[in-house]
């Protein structure tokens, strides 16, 4: 159970629908730059769970400039005693336009691991992914503009098309994730103002498709908060899951872009 505990799993969870559209480009700069760092706190019922941590830097990839995003969970406290967490992930993105050319999962959640690394040809339409622990190679076909795991976070702060987007209107973007091909869907649900240790935040409001029954009560059970701001930064998530509930509020962060706002009353 403390496996969905890590903002990663969730994806894992999530629905696949026949695609309906592509995001535009409608944002011409990143609301995201080098340096960029947060944590994300995770509840589970009373207990702190674990952390969850995203770092971005400039980079190159075979002479290609790129975003290489860091993701990092953890579980602590009372949780290392049941079910020890620590999972990392990578991701190396087009700087300009925001496509993966790879990802590296290395994952150990309570003695199961993973170690893969993904190569993107968008050109060929291939993912080969190496699954080290196995020592496979494998190719498998990937749908167009298609994101792995990390990089579809920052695909989505860059190209949400918040002025288009009308009240429990969906959208969705390709995904490919271990072998396989999916449809990420969400659904847009307003604004709202959340009271945070910062203070108060004008947020956007998502309400991600998963799949119930297997972690999830219902296909709606996941609630997701973004900062209504130049920053598009994940403020709050919110599941009801089979047992309990899980809460993850953003911790920390530094070097933004942007100012971040907070409501003054």
């Amino acid at each position: 159970m403390i496996r969905v505990l890590l903002f990663s799993l969730f994806f894992g969870n999530f629905l696949v629908f026949p695609q309906k559209k592509e995001l535009p480009n409608l944002t011409p700069e990143h609301p995201f730059k080098n340096g960029e760092w947060f944590q994300l706190r995770i509840h589970y019922g009373i207990f702190n769970a674990s952390y969850a941590t995203l770092s971005l830097e400039r980079d190159t990839l075979a002479g290609v400039p790129v975003f290489h995003a860091k993701a990092y969970g953890e579980t602590t406290g009372l949780a290392n005693w049941f079910f020890k967490v620590e999972d990392y992930y990578e991701s190396y993105f087009d700087a300009s336009i925001s496509i993966p050319y790879k990802f590296i999962r290395d994952i150990n959640e309570g003695g199961y691991t993973k170690n893969t690394e993904i190569e993107f040809n968008h050109k060929n339409r291939i993912a080969r992914v190496n699954n080290k622990k196995k020592k496979e190679i494998k190719n498998f076909p990937i749908a167009p503009n298609v994101q792995d795991l990390i990089s579809s976070f920052y695909y989505l702060r860059h190209f949400y098309p918040k002025e288009t987007l009308m009240i429990n209107e969906s959208f969705d973007i390709n995904m490919f994730f271990d072998n396989e091909n999916y449809v990420f869907k969400l659904k847009y649900l307003g604004k709202e103002i959340l009271e945070t240790k910062f203070g108060a935040v004008e947020c956007l409001k998502f309400r991600p498709y998963v799949q119930s029954g297997r972690v999830f009560k219902e296909q709606e059970s996941v609630t997701l908060w973004i900062s209504n701001d130049d920053n598009k930064l994940p403020i709050r998530l919110q599941a009801d899951i089979l047992v309990g509930s899980i809460k993850a509020d953003l911790e920390k962060f530094r070097n933004l872009k942007y100012p971040f706002k907070i409501k003054v009353n």
